[in-house]
């Protein structure tokens, strides 16, 4: 399959860099030779979009070690732990992942701590997930009519694939140094935001020189010198994994949930419905590197006044972080900030969320209009 016309495969191939205009436009193309390494031959910015573009994966398994420190408070854990889901930590620490893929309809992905670990697999039209913590698994069959598209992203490749759909007349797209990644050489591509206002400064991709795949994803952030995030392969074989790993055998005593149509199954055996997400109002503001996601999600979004269950510690945690965001207020109404070193997000006290890879500035001017 071809990894850029099959967009699929990208996208399981973490989604911090996401940008929403499409690929192309006019973005500003650097001719420069890739570094000074003289086993890889020179090769230009715009050859090796082709190469990516042209490349194409039938199968690969590895290990994939993620690093953040985007400079936010523990928010991120403790929303994961308020909504069961361990998962959503991932945008904060190190978390060591193993990945396997198959093909569009075989995926694997294995997070590991030291409490135990998460499995989310899909085998055909069977989606599970396993939580060995709790020993809990939840179970879907997808529609017949189900696109192929991602169930389980976690690797360099989906986060360039979003980082990707940035370019456009804003970006810079030259090549940077050479290197080498899990132990195969590698080119890298850099992609640099023209607009002042987003908090990106680069997003540097190192693709392997064979294979052209993705084996390393770098965000860093404006002002600074070491990557705000970071997923990278340390180890990866590009050959298919056997049909063994996709299967998912329930342990002894495992509490098993059957998701029904319309839901999608969630770690700890969660389930989320999927017309509560189509209720949400959301649009987006602006194009490319600095567009703003605004959502309203009703009243008293800031969590003042908020009245979490006596059972659930962690959501009353969350709601006393949230109200603990300094309170900030202009033309445009007042609100409570999360800022942090790639992106900003507004809770305004009329219930609306505003977000993006942006300067505060940036929100306000959101929220004004």
């Amino acid at each position: 399959m071809s990894v850029m016309k099959n967009r699929a495969v990208l996208r399981w191939l973490v989604p911090v860099t996401a940008g929403v205009a499409v690929i192309g436009g006019g973005a500003a193309v650097g001719t420069f030779a890739a570094g000074a390494d003289p086993a890889l031959p020179p090769r230009s910015a715009a050859q090796l979009l082709e190469d990516l573009r042209t490349s194409r994966l039938d199968g690969l398994s590895g290990t994939v070690v993620q690093r953040a420190d985007l400079g936010l408070p523990p928010i991120a854990a403790l929303a994961g732990r308020a909504t069961g889901n361990d998962l959503a930590g991932l945008v904060s620490g190190t978390h060591t992942l193993r990945v396997w893929y198959g093909g569009e309809d075989r995926q694997r992905l294995a997070l590991v701590d030291t409490l135990g670990e998460q499995d989310i697999l899909r085998n055909g039209r069977d989606v599970w997930t396993w939580n060995s913590r709790e020993n809990t698994a939840t179970h879907r069959v997808l529609p017949a009519d189900a696109p192929d598209r991602a169930t389980v992203p976690a690797t360099p490749a989906d986060a360039a694939d979003r980082a990707l759909e940035a370019i456009d007349p804003t970006t810079a797209v030259t090549v940077g140094r050479t290197a080498t990644v899990a132990g195969r050489d590698a080119y890298e591509l850099v992609l640099t935001p023209r607009d002042k206002a987003s908090l990106v400064h680069q997003v540097r991709i190192a693709l392997d020189a064979k294979e052209h795949v993705p084996l390393r994803l770098q965000v860093l952030a404006d002002g600074q010198d070491e990557p705000a995030f970071q997923v990278a392969f340390t180890q990866v074989d590009f050959r298919t994994p056997g049909a063994d790993q996709f299967r998912f055998n329930p342990p002894p005593g495992v509490k098993v949930t059957e998701a029904t149509e319309g839901e999608r199954p969630g770690p700890a055996g969660k389930r989320f419905d999927r017309k509560d997400a189509e209720k949400a109002d959301v649009r987006t503001v602006g194009t490319g590197w600095t567009t703003v996601v605004v959502a309203k999600i009703g009243d008293a979004a800031t969590g003042d006044g908020a009245k979490p269950g006596a059972d659930a510690p962690d959501a009353q945690m969350l709601t006393q972080v949230l109200g603990d965001l300094p309170k900030v207020s202009g033309d445009w109404g007042s609100g409570r900030l999360l800022s942090g070193k790639l992106f900003s997000v507004l809770l305004t006290d009329d219930g609306r969320v505003i977000a993006g890879l942006v300067t505060p500035e940036r929100l306000y001017q959101a929220a004004k209009g």
